[in-house]
């Protein structure tokens, strides 16, 4: 193997250490911002007389080539070479020579690091949204297929109340709407631009920070070159993000599982989505919805692996930080999957209308609506539940439901039954009584897909403006 360092060094690099020590497997997806934060550096070298213009065109014009060499399959990656700085440096070098090696000048590997986390971060967090906003755009049109779709809504996995599915799907396209917000807080800290920091404390050249920040889109330049260095915090900001937005989608993903259970029939999954049993033919499994349920443990793990790596860590730079990277891969790969296939999932399911209206009409679910109907006749609310746990109480034992008992039935609990409380136990009446703002009526249904509607064309309007700075 040849020698990687030189200079003081007698001895080549150990095989072992040279494998532990190597980043380019994994670290080589960063090779798109490794080459642009290469190319401005280069013309900012030379804009401030650092080094030859002649040579700075070279530098421009030979990374231009790598990249496409790269694109194109054509680039052999060296785990002699460690990462991919040193790798497109090296055949930079090769091939243009002396101008190559001048490309360092003024940078060291821990701002270029850094600045290529910080430009992939950018990208991906435009990517990740992007994806996002589809799925949220499937959510509300779900929803609106089943504005008038009733089901029973649960607490404690205990049918509770009636409700519509678009209800119950807004419920996530708020979840998500959420999601986005935190992302985009995640935007503001990786805008910052840390290359010029160099190994610690700057440099001595009369280098043009923000004439770097200008060309690569960046908002802002850290202001201290040990944090710029040294900061991860972008990378738990979004792996703070992913791992609520996992959260969100693994409690959608069991529901999922409920749903589409015999026992449930509210949905079936489209054959795309489900497999079947190696052993058992009659099976149709949930396993995406499984899946996903299951990598958000994952997720969570790359956030605590990233705390503890960071915790006990001195300023500024350490090795231990090169570990901020295949968990953070790991996490944005499984977040785009998540969202890709849940998207297509969702839009392509099968909704059991008829199952989910018989399940709220066989069950206790409108008892609320009973006692409501008591208090609106002027009894206390505290005696209004009393009298109607003692209906339920005698509908289960004759093995009816409240809508299946006569109003001398009812009356045997109380005199302020009328005729009109049959109207007061229809789910759907049950449903439309909910007015308030945020309920389950038809009415605020409707409103709150037209405010979906609203929200997610100023998350457009927001990624517009995103897509040109990254």
């Amino acid at each position: 193997m040849a020698k990687l360092w030189g200079g003081r060094f007698s001895k080549n690099t150990n095989e072992l250490v040279d494998a532990f020590n190597a980043s380019i497997n994994y670290d080589k997806r960063l090779y798109q911002e490794d080459i642009r934060g290469s190319m401005a550096h280069a013309r900012m070298l030379v804009k401030c007389g650092i080094i030859p213009e002649a040579d700075g065109t070279k530098i421009v014009a030979g990374l231009q080539d790598i990249l496409k060499d790269i694109e194109a399959g054509n680039f052999e990656f060296s785990v002699a070479l460690e990462d991919i700085h040193m790798n497109v440096e090296a055949r930079l070098t090769e091939r243009i020579g002396d101008a190559g090696a001048r490309l360092h000048t003024a940078r060291s590997r821990n701002d270029q690091v850094a600045l290529d986390m910080h430009m992939y971060m950018k990208r991906q967090i435009v990517e990740v949204a992007e994806l996002l906003l589809e799925f949220e755009k499937v959510i509300l049109a779900v929803a609106k297929q089943h504005d008038k779709t009733l089901m029973p809504g649960y607490t404690h996995l205990q049918r509770a109340q009636p409700i519509t599915f678009a209800h119950h799907l807004l419920a996530y396209f708020n979840m998500l709407q959420r999601d986005f917000r935190r992302l985009l807080g995640v935007w503001e800290d990786a805008d910052i631009m840390p290359l010029g920091a160099g190994a610690i404390a700057g440099t001595t050249f009369p280098i043009d920070r923000f004439f770097v920040a200008e060309q690569l889109n960046f908002k802002n330049v850290y202001a201290n070159s040990m944090d710029a260095v040294s900061d991860r915090d972008y990378v738990l900001d979004f792996l703070s993000f992913a791992s609520v937005l996992m959260m969100h989608m693994s409690r959608l993903s069991e529901e999922l599982c409920l749903w589409s259970s015999t026992e449930f029939g509210f949905v079936e999954l489209d054959d795309a989505f489900a497999t079947g049993s190696s052993m058992m033919p009659q099976k149709k499994n949930p396993d995406i919805s499984e899946l996903v349920r299951g990598k958000t443990g994952r997720v969570y793990g790359e956030l605590m692996a990233m705390l503890t790596t960071l915790k006990g860590l001195p300023l500024t730079y350490n090795k231990d930080l090169q570990e901020d990277k295949e968990g953070l891969f790991d996490a944005i790969d499984t977040v785009k999957f998540t969202l890709q296939v849940y998207r297509d999932m969702i839009a392509t399911m099968t909704v059991n209308t008829d199952r989910m209206r018989w399940a709220v009409s066989h069950d206790f679910s409108n008892a609320t609506d009973l006692a409501d109907y008591l208090v609106r006749k002027g009894l206390p609310f505290r005696k209004a539940h009393a009298v109607v746990g003692q209906c339920v109480a005698y509908a289960i034992k004759e093995h009816k439901f409240l809508l299946d008992m006569t109003l001398d039935e009812y009356k045997q609990f109380c005199e302020l039954f009328e005729p009109d409380l049959m109207e007061a136990l229809d789910p759907e009446h049950c449903v439309n009584a909910r007015v308030s703002y945020g309920g389950p009526s038809y009415v605020e249904n409707d409103k709150q897909l037209e405010k979906g509607e609203a929200i997610l064309k100023e998350q457009e309007e927001t990624l517009k403006a995103l897509r040109e700075k990254i």
